[in-house]
């Protein structure tokens, strides 16, 4: 004897959110048909597939891996305030500084929830490197392989599979997938991080889930942000919950050696202010911290160019004692791993060579160099800007925001005491912008015009 649809019907919350929505519709037509034959074969072909979907979801309940939380991390200190945000609220805000642990264990606590199994933990990163890096972390935590309880998918490289329950993305991805599933069916928590580069890929998504929340009361979304307005967030999504966590930071002594010298006024002293070039100014700077102690130094740089120029700078002679690493999006994943194995040797006593880490500014969020004691910041970045007289975007190099030189700054207190040596003046700090214009007050919306169309988001 054939199921009832209400019978049906009763089975379909212990299922995936996505079986859930194919087969309630499909019950809906089979309690349509009126013939008796075809309805009732309609009803037992639905049960079958509804006893598979049953198996696919506690398939998943039971790939759950143990988790455990590090307790020298901040975010681990207030777990259960976090957890108890996300369970009582459908949009959670947590604001924390570089450091705090929110990036890789937010989605843990997800998972404790219960989240992650009648839909995956989707969790974006603005960067392809950070998208892997976090999950090979979160893999490594958890004790799973990378790509089965823990996975990720960047352009290129897709590492997750249906069976993945936390989902590490750059946000370009989600915005692909919102194509193709503009319910966001495949998740049942995503977790929007490092919000406040407002990014359009970013802004565009936390637009597009106002609208689509009340109709998906059972999605939960958490927005991570470094402590940088996190009360805009909150508004945007009706007076969501803030919780601030702090950053697990030692002091940072900044020092000020600009490219041209302060010549102090004098005639003698104008003479002897020559200015210097940024690659002799990150050699000087290197001296000036060998001669401080030990410690390994991250050096951040505009692009691949001037990561190869100092590169060339540092080869050999005087500086056959470092051992020096490139950092940028476009590198081969092994390059990578060696930037982020550099730590683990420490922390094992081995012996190793003072590491220079030559970074774009990937290394400026989410990810952490391990081992890093010293920063050297040259203040600048390649910034994407529309030009409204060529009429093409273009990416300038220009001076960082103040936001983002303390967030380089604090890279170096991750550990120990660091030092950040900026090459540029105090006054030019103190005149620089506090955050970076969001990405669509300098970009071209032609393609988000286009994107709205292909939504029908009118």
């Amino acid at each position: 004897m054939p199921p009832t649809p209400a019978e049906l019907r009763s089975r379909l919350p212990g299922l995936m959110l996505r079986d859930q929505h194919r087969l309630g519709r499909r019950i809906e037509r089979a309690a349509g048909l009126r013939t008796e034959g075809p309805r009732q074969k309609a009803l037992s072909e639905l049960l079958a597939e509804v006893e598979t979907a049953a198996a696919r979801f506690d398939a998943r309940r039971l790939a759950v891996p143990a988790i455990s939380y590090p307790a020298e991390l901040p975010v681990s200190q207030r777990k259960d305030e976090i957890a108890a945000a996300i369970r009582d609220h459908q949009v959670v805000i947590v604001a924390g500084e570089t450091g705090s642990g929110k990036t890789t264990q937010i989605p843990k606590i997800c998972l404790e929830l219960g989240r992650g199994v009648a839909g995956q933990i989707g969790h974006t990163q603005p960067r392809r490197l950070a998208a892997r890096t976090v999950a090979e972390r979160i893999a490594e935590e958890l004790g799973v392989e990378l790509g089965t309880a823990v996975g990720y998918k960047v352009r290129f490289a897709d590492q997750a599979s249906d069976s993945t329950l936390i989902k590490l993305m750059t946000d370009g991805i989600l915005l692909t997938e919102m194509r193709r599933d503009p319910r966001f069916l495949r998740y049942d928590t995503l977790i929007i991080d490092e919000a406040h580069e407002r990014s359009l890929n970013i802004d565009f998504i936390l637009g597009y889930l106002h609208r689509l929340l009340p109709s998906r009361p059972d999605l939960k979304v958490i927005i991570t942000s470094a402590t940088i307005d996190p009360e805009r967030f909150s508004e945007h999504f009706g007076g969501a919950p803030v919780i601030e966590v702090s950053g697990r930071t030692y002091p940072v002594e900044v020092r000020y050696r600009p490219l041209v010298p302060d010549a102090a006024g004098s005639a003698e002293g104008i003479q002897a202010a020559e200015p210097r070039d940024q690659v002799q100014a990150v050699a000087d700077a290197i001296g000036e911290l060998r001669g401080v102690g030990p410690g390994d130094i991250l050096v951040f740089l505009s692009g691949e160019r001037e990561i190869r120029d100092t590169a060339d700078a540092l080869t050999g002679g005087d500086y056959a004692d470092l051992e020096v690493l490139p950092l940028y999006a476009r590198l081969s994943i092994a390059e990578q791993h060696k930037v982020f194995a550099g730590g683990e040797r420490s922390k094992q006593g081995q012996p190793h060579r003072r590491r220079v880490v030559l970074a774009t500014n990937v290394a400026e969020t989410s990810l952490t160099v391990p081992g890093i004691k010293y920063v050297i910041d040259p203040g600048t970045a390649r910034i994407s800007r529309y030009s409204n007289r060529t009429k093409v975007q273009r990416l300038p190099i220009e001076p960082v925001s103040q936001a983002s030189a303390s967030q380089r700054a604090g890279r170096c207190g991750r550990t120990s005491d660091g030092i950040c040596i900026r090459l540029y003046s105090e006054d030019d700090f103190a005149a620089r912008p506090e955050f970076t214009d969001p990405e669509i007050l300098r970009t071209n919306l032609a393609s988000v015009i286009l994107q709205m169309a292909a939504l029908n988001l009118g």
